[in-house]
This record gives structure tokens, sequence and C-alpha cells, in this order.
């Protein structure tokens, strides 16, 4: 919870740097006369294209950061003229969380744009605003995602000349099973009745509990990361409501430490998003209540409401999740397992291929790959192993996947390692091993059926070089772990391990 590895500061960096970018946005507009709320709806924005934009090369993040204005400011608009009309709002905002999430089909850039667009109905909703505000919201954004842009792109580009990071992704099924409709009709349907709860509670800020229920579906594939994720967001609001007390509301909206206690939640948000989902929520809560306070109408009342909004959200997503075209974490789960298999037996596959004297950057890119995929395993497994689980047997069983797959991955980092060294040469053994591990690998995806393999060559006589001894002691303890997920991947997941 409190210590969280940073390979690469790569954290430190993304936070530091959206720190910075996002306050020379605020001063920017600041300096150009820009009203207080304009003001907030532009580093909002900023905060954003730091946020969403996630294309894996710098060009493509470029693009999308263009595109942001293109596909938000329409949304700004229409929530600013429908603002007296609360069915048709209401409706819009609805369609808006529709299409948003839909949008999420076409990758990394669709994902982009649909957050920016709800956030942009968002924030035409949290600064009150009406037509006559439009001029200046328009400027204020631009300016800021301008500023955004050049600090990214320009000033502080680390990605740049970097391998693009890696992407990983289940296979897509038709209609409805399309995990994208899915979520698009689930994540509507919760907003339809967030919407609904959270106005019977307050007629001024109900959008929070849409809010919510839009933020619980981001970056969730089963009913159970959604369950535990609206866990997460109402643990870390309540925490981060009584920070308020504590921090926000003893500042009367005084200017300067206000915009402090901003920067430094915004450095909080990005620094724990990667990690920690309730730490991220204790941050936006804080500044949410700051940012309140800037604008002159925070009360204890207010703080007391937003936790209530977030219940309400939360309340509908699980209802939504378990009652709206469900997938278990079970499926969920097994579909990733099956993919991170895949990715082991792919990576040995072209280790066993790879040339002498390369340089091995594919085997590292094909390790991250997997490191990757691990990575929406535990998000998958997360419900199993909370501690609230009351399924005993299924947390023991999936703790044991999660270390015997850590294992592999460890494995496959060495392995990389050794294979891609300038003195290692080629070995028969190597070859054989690795075609050991890819049956392993068969047996697990597709038990009951035998992968015919031809027999391997000869071994060379003399001494065998420290690297290929090396990479043959990655290559064992790999199929050990292989084999040994048979019994936890086979089971009935209902029985005790040791059965």
């Amino acid at each position: 919870m409190f210590v969280a590895p940073d390979p690469g500061r790569a954290r430190l960096r993304h936070a530091t740097r959206a720190v910075l970018g996002i306050a020379l946005a605020v001063a920017a507009a600041g300096l150009a006369g820009f009203p207080l709320p304009a003001m907030c709806g532009g580093g909002l924005a900023a905060l954003l294209a730091f946020f969403v934009v996630a294309d894996a090369r710098v060009g493509g993040q470029a693009v999308t950061t263009l595109l942001l204005p293109v596909t938000g400011l329409p949304v700004l608009t229409a929530a600013a003229f429908l603002h007296p009309y609360p069915l048709a709002r209401d409706a819009a905002f609805v369609a808006v969380v529709l299409a948003g999430v839909y949008a999420r089909r076409w990758g990394a850039r669709g994902h982009a744009l649909g957050v920016f667009a709800f956030m942009m109905f968002f924030i035409a909703q949290f600064l009150h605003a009406v037509p006559a505000d439009l001029p200046e919201l328009y400027a204020a954004i631009g300016l800021c995602l301008a500023v955004a842009a050049l600090v990214r792109f320009g000033v502080w580009c680390y990605e740049r000349g970097a391998a693009p990071a890696p992407t990983v992704a289940l296979a897509q099924p038709p209609g409805l099973r399309r995990p994208t409709t899915r979520q698009a009709v689930q994540a509507a349907t919760a907003a339809a009745g967030a919407l609904a709860v959270g106005q019977a509670l307050s007629q001024d800020r109900w959008y929070w509990a849409v809010a919510t229920s839009w933020w619980i579906f981001v970056n969730t594939a089963s009913r159970g990361e959604t369950l535990v994720r609206g866990f997460r967001r109402v643990l870390g609001t309540a925490t981060g409501i009584v920070a308020g007390f504590a921090l926000a509301l003893p500042l009367h909206g005084a200017p300067v430490p206000s915009a402090l206690l901003v920067a430094l939640c915004v450095f909080g948000i990005f620094y724990s998003a990667p990690v920690s989902y309730s730490w991220m929520t204790f941050f936006v809560t804080v500044m949410a209540g700051t940012l309140y306070g800037l604008l002159g109408v925070l009360h204890p009342a207010l703080l007391v409401l937003r936790l209530e909004e977030t219940g309400a959200g939360a309340l509908w997503a699980a209802l939504a999740v378990l009652l709206v075209l469900p997938v278990t974490t079970h499926a969920a789960t097994d579909a990733w397992i099956q993919r991170a298999l895949e990715s082991v037996r792919d990576f040995t596959a072209r280790a066993a291929r790879h040339p002498a004297g390369d340089d091995g950057a594919d085997l590292a890119v094909r390790a991250a790959e997997l490191d990757l995929v691990l990575g929406r395993v535990r998000a998958s497994v997360a419900p199993l192993v909370h501690p609230l689980s009351p399924l005993r047997a299924r947390r023991e069983r999936a703790g044991h996947v999660l270390r015997l797959l850590d294992a592999c991955a460890h494995q496959i980092r060495g392995l990389a390692e050794v294979v891609a060294h300038p003195e290692a040469g080629h070995d028969e053994r190597l070859t054989a091993a690795c075609r050991r591990v890819e049956d392993a690998v068969h047996r697990l995806v597709a038990p009951g059926t035998e992968q015919p393999r031809p027999e391997p060559e000869a071994v060379p006589d003399g001494a065998a070089h420290p690297h290929t001894e090396r990479a043959l002691g990655h290559l064992r303890v790999l199929e050990t772990a292989l084999a040994d997920l048979a019994a936890p991947l086979h089971a009935d997941p209902r029985a005790p391990l040791a059965a």
C-alpha cells in the first residue's frame, strides 16, 4: 500500500511532468486574464491530457492530444445549451457515457477521446456552465491544452527515441459479447441509475454519482473487478473527505496554499494511479474539495454529500455489472491466464530460434509483453485474493497461480538476458529444452492432446558454455513451474488446493 516499485523512475517522471505542465497551463490562463472558473476548466483539461493520452508512440500521443478538443468541445457546448432542460441534459449525459465506453474498441485513442468527452460534460456541470460562458471556456481549454502539449512533446519528452511500450489485448468476440459493447451497456445503465439517485440526493451535485459509476468501469473486465474497484472508490473517497476536513476546509479558499495543495494532489494522482486506485481516489477527492474551496462553495455538508453521491454511483455500478450482461471473474481470469501462457510459449519459440550475437531486442519486448499480461492477470484475480473474499479455497488457489506465473516471468526475464548475451552460442540442448517448455504450455492450454515434436539433434561434444548452462537452468525452473500450474488450473476451483 505504501511502497511500490517504480522501475526507471517512470511514475516519478510522469507525475512530476504532469505537475509542471498543469501548473504552467493554469499560470498561462491566469496571466491571460481568464476568470477562476475558466482557469479550473482549463486546468482539468490539461490534467486529462496528461492522464488519459496513452498511445504507444509519441507521434500517436500528439495526434490524440490534438483530437481532444475536437471531440470534447462539442460535448461541452451541448452540455451548456442543455443546462436549462434537465430531461434532455440527462439523456445526453447517458448517451455520452454509452458512446464514450463504446469508443474503447478503437484502442488507446478511442479510450482517451471517450474519457475526455465524458469529462467535458462533467466539467460543464461542475462549473454550472451556460452558453454565455462558452467563449472563455473554449479559449482557456485550448490555451491549457496547448501549454500541456508544449511541455509533454517539447520541453520534457522523455519518451522520444525510446522503444514503444508493448500493448496486449484479448481476441474480441462479436455482438453483445464484445467487451466494449457489453461495458457500454453496463456503464450506461449504471449512469442512468446513478443519475436518478444522485438527483434525489442533490439537484446541484448529482453529477458526482454519475462520475463515480463512470470511473469504476475504466480498466475493468469482470464483475469481480468492478465490485472491488467500487469498494476502493468508496474507501478512497471516504479517507479523502476526512483529509478534506483537515486540509481543505481550514484554508477557506486562500489562493496560494490552495494552489500548493492542488499541486500536491495532482502529483499524488499521477504517482499512485498505476499501483493503487484507492490512493488515486483519495487525492482526487482532496483536490476536488480544494477546488470547491477556491470557487467559494466548500462547506462540511458538501463533503458529506460527496460521499453519499459516491456511494450511490458505486451501488449502481455494482448492480449493473451483476445484472446486465455479466462476465464472471473466473471467465475473465481464465482468458488472461491463457494469454499469459501463450506469451510464455511465443517467447520460448523465439528464444529457440534466436541467432547468436543478436542484441535480443525482440526477446526483451516479448518479456515486457508477458509482464504486461501478468498485470492484467493480477487485476483480474484481485477480487479472488482480496482479504475480504469469503471464498478461501479460491483465494488460496488464485494466490498459488499468481506465484507460479510470477516465477515463470522471472525465469523468462533471466532467459532473455542470457540468450541475448554476445557470447551466447547455439546449442541443441537449448532448442530441445525450449520445445519441452512449449509442450508444457500446450498441455496446459489444451489438456488431453499431444503435440508431435521431431527428435532433438545430438548434443555436440565438449564443455558447455556457462551461458548455456544458465539458460538451461532457467528453462528447467520454467518447465517445473508450468508443470505445477496443472493442478490449480485444471482442478475444481471450489475444491481445497491440497486436493
